[in-house]
C-alpha cells in the first residue's frame, strides 16, 4: 500500500442499528476500490471486516474493524463499527479515531434506534455525518420516508443530495441535486438520463434548500443569491463542503450495496465533502514543558501517536491500532509510552485491511495503522519521543452493569481462564473482571447478557477452556438486632492430652456496620488467662467470614467475654478458639439476627414516553422512586432506590421496555434490613444447599 500526506486521508467511522447494511456496504467499497475481486456475503462468512470466527457464526459485527481503501488518489479508512447496544464500546473506541460518520439507514426499515444512537454519538464529538441509506433495490424501501423521518427528528439541516429513479418497482438510477442531471445504472457503468417528471417538484425543494445553504456560507454568497445569481458548481461544492464539516448541512444518499449501486458517488462524496485530518484539532499536554501540546496532525511537529484500540487474537498475535496525532512515524522509530513509562522500538508499521496486516514504510500525520509486539502497551496509551514528551485525553468508554458469576467447567483451567479473559479485557475495555472475595465468586461485568455470552463462547473456540455462567450472589450481610449471653465449653479428652476452653461471652449490636465485629474483655479473677485471649479473638474473626443464619459475612457485632474457666493441662489456643466460635453461633442466632441487603442508587435515563412503564417496573422490583429530572430532547431522568439483587436482568427489560432507548447506572448506597419473605427464601436457600454440598 502506498504511504498517503495527511491532506489525502478521510477516516470514516460506519455507525447504525445492527443489521442496517454497514458490513455489506463496506465490502461493496472494498470490492470497487478492487481490493477483492468478488463481493463477500456476511451469510458466507467471507466479508473482509467480519473475520472472527463468533462474526461469523452468528453473522454480525462484535468488534471494529478497519478497512483501508483506495480511492482517486486518497486514502479512506473505513472503520465499520458494531450496531448492537452490547458492543457500544468498540463504537466508541472508532468514534476516537474518526474524522467524520457515515449513518447507515436500512431503507426498509426506516429509522430505527440505533440511527438515534448513532446521531447522539455524532453530536456528542462533533463529527460531521452523512445519511447513507441502503437496500434501495428492495421493492418496499422508501428513501422519501427516511428523509421525512430524519426531518422531523433533526430538522432542516438534512440535505438529500441525490433522488432515487425508480421503475417498474425497480432502482435504476439517480438524480444529483447539485448539477439536476439524471444518472441511470448500465451495468457498472453510469449513463446520463433525463430527470423523470415525477422527481422534478422534489428536486427544486432538495435544490432551493441547498442553495440557501450554500447562501448562507457568506455575505458575498447571501448577496449574489438575493439578486437571483446562479453559483457555478465548484462554488456550490466549496460551500457545501464547510458545511458538511462544520454540521450545519447533512447529506443523505442511497444505493444497494450488494448492487454496488451508489457506493461509487458515496466514495467520491467522502473525498468531496468530509475533512481530511489536517482540518480537524487534537491537542495533549507536553509533560516537561506542563503546556498544552496542539498536535493537529500537523506532520512537521514532533511525533506524537494514541492507541485508539487493540487486537489479541491468539491466530493472528497482538495488534495496537494507533492514530498518529503528529509527526511521520517510521519503521525502527523508538517510541515512549508515557503511561507504562517504557521505551520501544517500533519494528515494523502495519495498516490493517480486517486482519491482514499489509507493511507500510511509515505512517503520516492523521493516519490509522498498527503496531506488532508491544508488550506493554494498552488502549488509550500515549505514545511520543523521550523528548517530546506528551499526554493525549483518554477517550470516554461506557461503564459495564450488567453481571454474571462465572465457574470453570473444569477446576484445571483456572489459570489459562484468568489469563485468557486477561488478554481479553485488553482487547474489550467494557469488559471487568471483579474477584468477590467476600462472597467466594468470581464476576464477569459486561454490557449486556448477549455481550457475557459471547466471552464464554469465545474463551472455548479461542482458548479452548470453558466457563459457566449463572446469576452472581448477592452481597447480603448478617447481624443482629438484639442482646444474648450465650457461654460454651468446649471440652475433649480422648486419652493422653486433652482440649479444654470455657467461655460466658454476651452479643449485642455495635452500631458500626463498617467493621465486622468489636471484642472487649471484662475478665476478672483470672477466669479465663490472659494469654488465651486472642485465640478468643481469632475465634472470632473465623465466625464472621461466615455467619450462622445464611453462611454471609457478619457486621455490627459487639463481643464480650465475660467470665469463663480454664484447665491448667488441657486447656490451650485451639481450645479457646473453638468455644470462642461455638459461643459465637449460639449467642449470634439468640440474639434477633437479620439479614441486610445492599441497596443501590439507580439513574434511568429515557424517553418521556415510558416514564409510566419504567417506574411500573421499578416498584414491581421493590424500588422507590426518589425524584425525575427532565433532560432536553424529550428524555427523564428517574432517580431510585433499588435492592441490587433486583437488578439482575434489568439491561435487558429494559431494552425491551423501552425499544433500546433506554440507559441506566448505578452505585452501591447502603445496607437495609432484607425484608422478612427475603430473609426466609435467603436462609432456606442456604440449608437446602449446605446439605447438598459445601459451597
Amino acid at each position: 500500500m502506498k504511504v498517503y500526506t495527511t491532506d489525502k486521508i478521510r477516516n470514516v467511522v460506519l455507525l447504525g442499528h445492527g443489521g442496517s447494511g454497514k458490513t455489506s456496504l463496506c465490502e461493496a467499497m472494498g470490492y470497487l476500490s478492487g481490493i477483492t475481486s468478488r463481493m463477500g456475503k456476511i451469510q458466507d462468512g467471507n466479508t473482509i471486516s467480519d473475520y472472527s470466527k463468533e462474526e461469523q457464526k452468528r453473522q454480525f459485527s462484535i468488534s471494529t474493524s478497519v478497512v483501508p481503501i483506495e480511492w482517486e488518489g486518497y486514502k479512506i479508512n473505513i472503520l465499520d463499527a458494531p450496531g448492537y447496544f452490547d458492543f457500544v464500546g468498540e463504537a466508541e473506541e472508532a468514534l476516537s479515531a474518526a474524522g467524520a460518520a457515515i449513518i447507515v439507514v436500512n431503507g426498509k426499515a426506516g429509522v430505527e434506534v440505533g440511527t438515534e444512537k448513532a446521531w447522539e454519538l455524532c453530536e456528542k464529538y462533533k463529527l460531521p455525518r452523512i445519511i447513507y441509506v441502503t437496500n434501495m433495490d428492495v421493492d418496499n424501501a422508501s428513501f422519501r420516508q427516511v428523509v421525512e423521518d430524519m426531518t422531523k427528528k433533526y430538522g432542516k439541516k438534512m440535505a438529500p443530495f441525490h433522488l432515487p429513479i425508480r421503475e417498474n418497482e425497480k432502482f435504476v438510477g439517480y438524480v444529483n441535486v447539485i448539477t439536476e442531471t439524471g444518472n441511470r445504472w448500465k451495468g457498472k457503468e453510469v449513463v446520463t438520463c433525463e430527470v423523470p417528471e415525477y422527481n422534478k417538484p422534489n428536486l427544486k425543494i432538495c435544490r432551493d434548500t441547498l442553495m440557501e445553504a450554500v447562501a448562507e456560507t457568506s455575505e458575498d454568497m447571501m448577496e449574489r443569491y438575493f439578486n437571483g445569481e446562479t453559483f457555478s458548481e465548484a462554488e456550490i461544492r466549496a460551500a457545501l463542503r464547510t458545511n458538511v464539516c462544520d454540521g450545519s448541512i447533512v447529506p443523505m444518499s442511497m444505493g444497494s450495496n450488494t448492487l454496488c449501486q451508489g457506493v461509487y458517488t458515496l466514495l467520491d462524496d467522502i473525498i468531496k465533502y468530509f475533512p481530511s485530518p489536517e482540518n480537524r484539532e487534537i491537542a495533549g499536554i507536553n509533560m516537561k514543558t506542563g503546556e498544552i501540546y496542539h498536535a493537529d496532525y500537523d506532520f512537521s511537529k514532533a511525533k506524537s501517536a494514541y492507541i485508539w484500540k487493540t487486537i489479541v487474537d491468539p491466530f493472528i498475535g497482538k495488534y495496537s491500532l494507533i492514530k498518529v496525532n503528529s509527526g511521520v512515524l517510521k519503521q525502527d522509530d523508538m517510541i515512549y509510552n508515557l503511561d507504562r513509562d517504557i521505551e520501544e522500538k517500533v519494528g515494523k508499521l502495519y495498516v490493517l485491511c480486517g486482519n491482514k496486516p499489509v507493511e507500510v514504510p511509515e505512517l503520516h500525520a492523521g493516519d490509522i495503522g498498527a503496531l506488532a509486539k508491544l508488550t506493554a502497551a494498552r488502549t488509550g496509551n500515549s505514545l511520543s519521543t523521550r523528548a517530546t514528551t506528551i499526554k493525549f485525553g483518554k477517550w470516554e468508554i461506557s461503564t459495564p452493569y450488567t453481571c454474571m458469576r462465572y465457574k470453570p467447567k473444569d477446576k484445571a483451567d483456572v489459570d489459562k481462564i484468568s489469563q485468557a479473559l486477561q488478554k481479553i479485557t485488553h482487547e474489550d475495555l467494557t469488559l471487568k473482571v471483579v474477584n468477590d472475595a467476600e462472597n467466594r465468586q468470581t464476576l464477569l461485568y459486561g454490557m449486556g447478557e448477549q455481550h457475557l455470552e459471547i466471552i464464554a463462547s469465545r474463551l472455548l473456540s479461542e482458548y479452548k477452556v470453558e466457563i459457566e455462567l449463572s446469576k452472581p450472589r448477592v452481597a447480603y450481610k448478617e447481624t443482629i438486632k438484639g442482646s444474648s449471653d450465650t457461654e460454651y465449653k468446649y471440652k475433649k479428652q480422648s486419652g493422653g492430652h486433652g482440649q479444654y476452653g470455657h467461655v460466658k461471652m454476651r452479643f449485642s449490636p455495635s452500631g458500626n456496620l463498617e467493621e465486622p465485629y468489636e471484642f472487649t474483655q471484662e475478665v476478672v479473677g483470672g477466669a479465663v488467662p490472659k494469654n488465651f485471649f486472642p485465640a478468643v479473638e481469632k475465634g472470632l474473626q473465623e465466625s464472621v467470614v461466615k455467619g450462622p443464619l445464611a453462611g454471609y459475612p457478619v457486621v455490627g457485632v459487639k463481643a464480650v467475654l465475660y467470665d469463663g474457666s480454664y484447665h491448667p493441662v488441657d486447656s490451650s489456643e485451639m481450645a479457646f478458639k473453638m468455644a470462642a466460635i461455638q459461643a459465637f453461633r449460639k449467642g449470634f442466632m439468640d440474639a434477633k439476627p437479620i439479614l441486610l441487603e445492599p441497596i443501590a442508587t439507580l439513574k434511568v435515563t429515557i424517553p418521556e414516553t415510558y416514564t409510566g412503564d419504567v417506574m411500573g417496573d421499578l416498584n414491581k422490583r421493590r424500588g422507590r422512586v426518589l425524584g425525575m429530572n427532565p433532560l432536553q430532547g424529550g428524555r427523564q431522568v428517574i432517580e431510585a432506590d433499588i435492592p441490587m439483587s433486583s437488578l439482575y436482568g434489568y439491561c435487558t427489560d429494559l431494552r425491551s421496555m423501552t425499544g433500546g432507548r433506554g440507559e441506566y447506572s448505578y452505585t452501591f448506597a447502603r445496607y437495609e434490613q432484607a425484608p422478612s419473605d427475603v430473609q426466609e427464601k435467603e436462609v432456606a436457600e442456604r440449608a437446602a444447599k449446605a446439605t447438598t454440598e459445601s459451597d
